[in-house]
C-alpha cells in the first residue's frame, strides 16, 4: 500500500496518513492530535454521510481528547503507541456512556456502564475515538445494513458489500474517515469486510486480545469465547502491527488471555509458504486465483519458498465451525434474533440453519469440539513444515448487494465460498488479508494464516505483498 505521506503534507491531509506516522509526527511536535482529529473529523463530513459508515460521530469528545493528548505531550508525560490518533470503534462493543446498538432498534438505548478491555486498552495506548462503525443486526451477516442504521456502502462500488460485520469498519478506512479502525471477528467479520474494502485486516489468535462485552451479560459461550475475537482493520500493515500491540494489554475480565509475546522463535533459514488455491473442487473466482499466483511470486521474491499444497481437511474444519457455532445459535441466540432482529438477520440466519440442519443434540455438540482438538492437532504438524499458509480470503469477489436474501440454495454457496474464514476461525489460528489489486472497481485480495499466535508471520508475510502491490486507495 502507498503510505509514504511527506511530512510537508497540509495538516488538512492529515486523514491520508497512516496511523503509525501521525503517531510518530505528534511525538515530535509536528503537528497537533487537534490538527489530526480535526482532519479526521472534515473528511467524516464530507464522506459519511454518502458511505453511512459510522452510525454517530463523537465531535465534541474527540476534540477534547485530542486537546489532552496535545496537553500530554507538552508536559512531557509518556505517550502511549497511537498517542493522540483517530480512531473508530465498533458499535457492538462497550464504550463508556455510550449505546451498545449491535445495530439492533431495541438496543438503541443501551448504555454502556463501563469500557470494554479492547476499548480501554485503545484509549490507553493514547487513541481518540472519532466515532462508531456500522455492524449489521446481531453482527448476523457478510452486508453491513440493519433497520436502526441503515446501510454501509463500499467506498469502491455501491453495488457490492462493504462486508459484515465489520463493515462500517472497513468503509470507514478505506473512505480515508479514520487511519485504523476496531473490528471484530467470528466468522469472518474481520478479514471479509478489509477483504472487501480493499484494506487489511487482522484476526488475532483468541485469547491475544482481551475480549468481552459488560452490557451483553456475563455468560459467554465456547464459540465466543474460542471463535470470535476482537482485532484492526487499517490501510498499512504497519499499522495493523502497532494496533495489535495496543490492543493486546492483559485485561482479567477475559480469563482466556494469553500472556504470549507478538514475536515468537526466528525460523531458520527460508519460511516456507503452502500456497493453496483448490479446496475440496469447489469453484474459485478467476481473479482471486490469479490475486494467489501473483502473491506466490511476490513471496517467492521476498525470498519465501512457496510450495503448491493442500493443509489437512479444510472442508472439516468448516464444519466444525458450523456445528459449533451454529448448535449454539440455534439453541438459544436465534430466539433474540427472531425477536428483535430485522428482516436482514432473520432470512440471512433462516439461511445458515438450512444448510446446518437441525441437529442440535449434546452429542453432536460434544462430538464437533472433540473433531477440533483432532484437527488443531493435525494443523499443528503442518505449521512445523510450512509456517505459513497462503490461501483465499472467500472464494469469490466481493458480493454484490443483498444476495444472501435469495434463497436458501445462494445461502449455501455463500457459505462455501466463505469456508476459508470459517475454517480459520473454527481452528483459532491468526488470519491477515491483504488486497492485492482492483478489478473493474472491485478490490481483490488473499489471507495468510500461521499458526496460533504467530500473527507476527502473517503480519510479515503480509508486509511484502503489501509492498510489491502498491494498492491503491479508495479515495
Amino acid at each position: 500500500m502507498q503510505s509514504g505521506i511527506a511530512e510537508t503534507t497540509l495538516p488538512t491531509d492529515l486523514w491520508r496518513w497512516d496511523a503509525w506516522q501521525i503517531a510518530q509526527a505528534i511525538a515530535r511536535g509536528t503537528i497537533s492530535s487537534r490538527e489530526a482529529v480535526t482532519s479526521c473529523l472534515a473528511r467524516i463530513d464530507a464522506e459519511n454521510p454518502r458511505i453511512n459508515a459510522l452510525t454517530h460521530i463523537n465531535r465534541d469528545s474527540a476534540l477534547l481528547a485530542a486537546d489532552q493528548a496535545d496537553a500530554q505531550r507538552a508536559a512531557g508525560a509518556t505517550l502511549g503507541t497511537l498517542h493522540g490518533v483517530p480512531i473508530t470503534v465498533k458499535c457492538n462493543v462497550d464504550v463508556t456512556g455510550e449505546p451498545t446498538t449491535h445495530g439492533v432498534v431495541a438496543k438503541r438505548d443501551l448504555l454502556a456502564q463501563t469500557h470494554s478491555p479492547v476499548v480501554a486498552n485503545l484509549l490507553n495506548a493514547g487513541a481518540v475515538i472519532v466515532g462508531r462503525t456500522n455492524t449489521p443486526a446481531f453482527s448476523m451477516r457478510w452486508f453491513t445494513e440493519n433497520a436502526l442504521h441503515g446501510r454501509t456502502l463500499n467506498p469502491w462500488r455501491d453495488d457490492i458489500t462493504p462486508g459484515g460485520s465489520s463493515g462500517g469498519a472497513s468503509a470507514a478506512v478505506a473512505a480515508g474517515m479514520c487511519p485504523m479502525a476496531h473490528g471484530n471477528d467470528l466468522a469472518g467479520s474481520v478479514r471479509y469486510p478489509a477483504y472487501a474494502c480493499g484494506v487489511v485486516g487482522l484476526r488475532p489468535t483468541a485469547g491475544r486480545i482481551p475480549s468481552f462485552t459488560p452490557s451483553s451479560g456475563e455468560l459467554r459461550t465456547f464459540a465466543a469465547q474460542c471463535f470470535a475475537v476482537q482485532g484492526p482493520i487499517a490501510r498499512s500493515v504497519q499499522d495493523l502491527r502497532i494496533s495489535l500491540a495496543a490492543m493486546s494489554v492483559a485485561d482479567g475480565r477475559d480469563p482466556n488471555w494469553v500472556p504470549a509475546p507478538l514475536a515468537g522463535p526466528a525460523i531458520t533459514g527460508p519460511i516456507k509458504v503452502a500456497l493453496v488455491d483448490e479446496i475440496d473442487g469447489l469453484p474459485i473466482d478467476p481473479k482471486v486465483y490469479e490475486a494467489l499466483q501473483q502473491s506466490a511470486r511476490w513471496l517467492t521474491e521476498a525470498g519465501y519458498v512457496v510450495e503448491r499444497v493442500a493443509p489437512p481437511e479444510m472442508r472439516e474444519g468448516f464444519d466444525i465451525w458450523m456445528t459449533i457455532a451454529m448448535t449454539e445459535i440455534s439453541t438459544g441466540f436465534a430466539d433474540a434474533i427472531d425477536t428483535y432482529g430485522d428482516d436482514g438477520a432473520r432470512q440471512a440466519l433462516r439461511g445458515m440453519l438450512a444448510r446446518f440442519g437441525t441437529d442440535t443434540s449434546l452429542e453432536t455438540y460434544v462430538q464437533g469440539l472433540a473433531r477440533r482438538d483432532r484437527l488443531r492437532r493435525k494443523w499443528n504438524a503442518f505449521f512445523e513444515q510450512y509456517p505459513v499458509v497462503l490461501m483465499p480470503t472467500s472464494l469469490d469477489t466481493p458480493f454484490r448487494w443483498g444476495l444472501d436474501q435469495e434463497g436458501d440454495d445462494t445461502m449455501s454457496r455463500i457459505l462455501d465460498a466463505q469456508l476459508p474464514l470459517k475454517l480459520v476461525a473454527a481452528l483459532n489460528f491468526p488470519g491477515v488479508s491483504v488486497p492485492t489489486g482492483v478489478h473493474d472497481g472491485v478490490p481483490v485480495g488473499v489471507q495468510l494464516v500461521a499458526g496460533a499466535f504467530r500473527e507476527d508471520l502473517c503480519l510479515a508475510a503480509g508486509e511484502a505483498i503489501e509492498q510489491r502491490a502498491q494498492m491503491p486507495f479508495a479515495f
